[in-house]
């Protein structure tokens, strides 16, 4: 569901619309369309390649005199451009891969076109519809119609949506968990491959994906949506006055998700991705829009999510698990179940009850974005308004935090035959640089001595702050800051640092990475929704900004028009991306001219039958012991130029020395030449 704006952007001309606006910019954004081109000039290079090393193969010279230009052909004159089909044609092509945004990719050999095919698996022999070529870029969009042959790959039973391969929001359902795993492990490698800038040898191998716990039913929350009535326009910026009067429905529209290569939406009134509880809401919020669809003037848009209330077992908890009215338990932040079941919605009626050892989970559903939803993650609870930002697997975060409190600190050294003295001080605190509501700042704060979360949204530092009273941990810390100065207010020395990064899916800006870079710490987290704006993040973090010796300055603040820290993501922002994480460590500095070095990467799937993966691991270590050396060698320079100074003190008092016995000389001349005449004067005098 959350690519439908991306996928709908591909089929509807979008990228050739926005292409004129974005030509002035020339860093990466991160986008479906750039990331699809990539993949498509990958396989377009492969194949053409291949042509023109096959044996016998015809070349074409051009020469050029002063006045004519001729073409030579050895056997024949240079073949014309293939005629591509027209759209709404009909073609069979045979898959060759999968793309990093989870279309399919078929090679034509007779238009030497390649076509991208949706609900595809590698191998297949398909019918697809062609949309519309992409200008100049060697591609078209295709709608799929039918499988003529299925690789060994593709396995229809598991298919669990009635919708799919028509809704854009799963891409992979006919595809074994398995072979999910195996193609989110490859749009990492991709991604630093043709994103990051970086030499082969300065990335690690991507570790294996880790799968989430449930395939289906893991989505804590939805946005479904419908149209405004025929005749109806978007709505415009509000002036402050009455609503002009519009169009209104005369029958309950579609309410669902986009269709897949259209802006038309489907009416989808279940969808097997999204909890119990999320999918018992769709139902009741799709009935109380079709009772009350005469108030609607346009379009809207729907909130599904799941809240959660943690309720001490006792004697009632005995009771059969399902369906119960809410308001009877006392919740374990000591207000009583009706409050907290009014804070989720007051006419909320069905209650999924999870029972464990000491306590019982009850699940609701939200539908205002403003009550508050609250999730339980290793123990810890999470409260925040229901519309904004929070990971919406729950069943993997669990997995997720502990493998981040693993990793926080470098690994422990091997045990050295004698002991060595200690050379650097043991890393104490912790910075969460897009901290949200707490989610790692409050997990890994077990960890450091003092564990600060930082955010440029107020509302975010509210809830974070909330969460950390509520779960008693008093080593956490939240700072509202600025964006053009985020560690300012900070004061944990950066060599006992770590800094966790969870940007939006824009990434960070350059601003960021900028003060990043001065700040220096000592070890670097970075979880990313989106591998390649992570992958081009680090690239410029590690090639640009301490890898050449590019001094930072206050101006790199307003290198780009972006430059703005989108900590703020969290409101609104299209969650669609489970996560990569990549560790950065500091290091020595070694003889090829960089300071950090990527550790690990290794990705985690949130959002599994997606072609969305969390690259979630990645440390950056920073080479320290080349830079104790250049510290040595400025130290060493500094005491050259002193012996320097010294030695030119030498010479000059050695010149003054000289000059004074030169005058004591030039004296004793003078007092001589003048004794002569003397002498002389007094021997006549006496005689």
């Amino acid at each position: 569901m959350a690519t439908r704006k991306n996928e709908r952007q591909q089929h509807k001309g979008g990228p050739a619309r926005k292409r004129s606006k974005k030509q002035a910019r020339t860093r990466f954004e991160g986008s479906t369309e750039e990331v699809l081109e990539v993949d498509v000039n990958t396989l377009l290079h492969e194949h053409l390649a291949l042509d023109d090393a096959e044996p016998g193969a015809e070349r074409t010279t051009t020469v050029t005199t002063s006045t004519t230009t001729a073409t030579k052909a050895t056997a024949h004159p240079p073949p014309l451009p293939p005629v591509l089909p027209p759209p709404m044609t009909e073609i069979e092509v045979t898959i060759s891969r999968l793309s990093s945004t989870g279309d399919g990719l078929g090679f034509d050999p007779g238009s030497k076109q390649v076509y991208v095919v949706p609900f595809t698996a590698p191998g297949d022999r398909v019918v697809a519809k062609i949309v519309r070529h992409v200008a100049g870029q060697g591609y078209a969009q295709t709608d799929f119609v039918r499988v003529v042959q299925r690789s060994a790959l593709r396995d229809d039973s598991g298919i669990q949506c009635r919708y799919f391969q028509t809704c854009s929001g799963c891409q992979f359902q006919m595809l074994a968990y398995g072979t999910q795993l195996a193609h989110k492990k490859t749009i990492i490698e991709r991604a630093y491959r043709h994103f990051s800038g970086l030499a082969a040898d300065r990335v690690p191998a991507v570790q294996d994906t880790t799968g989430s716990p449930l395939q289906y039913g893991y989505r804590t929350k939805l946005t479904p949506h419908f149209d405004r009535p025929a005749g109806g326009r978007r709505r415009p910026k509000s002036d402050g006055g009455p609503e002009p009067a519009g169009p209104v429905f005369t029958h309950v529209p579609p309410i669902g998700f986009m269709r897949k290569g259209s802006r038309k939406t489907i009416d989808i009134e279940d969808c097997p991705i999204g909890t119990e509880a999320v999918r018992a809401g769709l139902k009741r919020e799709r009935a109380r829009v079709a009772a009350t669809i005469g108030q609607y003037q346009r379009g809207a848009t729907l909130l599904v999510r799941e809240t959660t209330t943690r309720i001490a077992t006792d004697a009632d908890a005995d009771a059969d698990a399902g369906a119960i009215q809410p308001g009877d338990e006392e919740a374990d932040d000591g207000r009583s179940g009706a409050a907290a079941a009014e804070d989720a919605d007051a006419d909320a009626t069905v209650v999924i009850r999870e029972r464990h050892a000491d306590h019982v989970l009850e699940k609701r559903c939200v539908t205002d974005a403003n009550a508050r939803a609250t999730e339980y993650v290793d123990g810890y609870a999470f409260t925040n308004s229901a519309g904004t930002f929070f990971q919406n697997n729950n069943s993997i975060l669990p997995v997720f935090t502990q493998y981040m409190r693993a990793h926080a600190l470098p690994p422990a050294p091997p045990p050295a035959p004698a002991p060595a003295p200690a050379t650097r001080p043991p890393i104490r605190y912790l910075i969460d640089a897009y901290c949200g509501s707490g989610l790692f700042t409050i997990t890994l704060s077990s960890l450091f001595a003092a564990s600060t979360g930082i955010d440029i949204a107020s509302a975010s530092i509210a809830a974070a702050m909330l969460n950390a009273r509520r779960n008693a941990i008093a080593n956490a810390t939240f700072l509202h800051a600025d964006a053009a100065a985020l560690f300012r207010s900070v004061r944990h020395p950066p060599d006992q640092t770590v800094v966790v990064i969870d940007p939006p899916r824009k990434g960070c800006d350059q601003s960021f990475l900028s003060q990043l870079a001065r700040y220096a710490p000592r070890r670097i987290l970075y979880v990313s929704c989106n591998v390649h704006t992570q992958a081009r993040d680090v690239g410029f973090f590690i090639n640009e900004l301490v890898g050449r010796g590019r001094p930072w300055s206050a101006a790199d603040d307003d290198d780009d028009d972006d430059a703005r820290l989108g900590a703020g993501r969290r409101e609104g922002e299209a969650e669609g991306d489970a996560g990569a994480k990549d560790e950065i460590d500091q290091r020595d500095l070694g003889g090829d001219d960089y300071y950090y070095e990527l550790e690990s990467l290794k990705g985690f799937d949130f959002f599994p039958q997606t072609s969305h993966v969390e690259a979630s691991r990645m440390r950056m270590r920073m080479r320290r012991w080349l830079l104790l050396l250049l510290l040595l060698l400025v130290m060493l320079m500094l005491m050259l130029l002193l012996l320097l100074l010294m030695l030119l003190l030498l010479l000059l008092m050695l010149l003054l020395l000289m000059l004074l016995l030169l005058m004591l000389l030039l004296m004793l001349l003078l007092m001589l030449a003048l004794l002569v005449p003397l002498v002389r004067l007094v021997t006549i005098v006496v005689w």
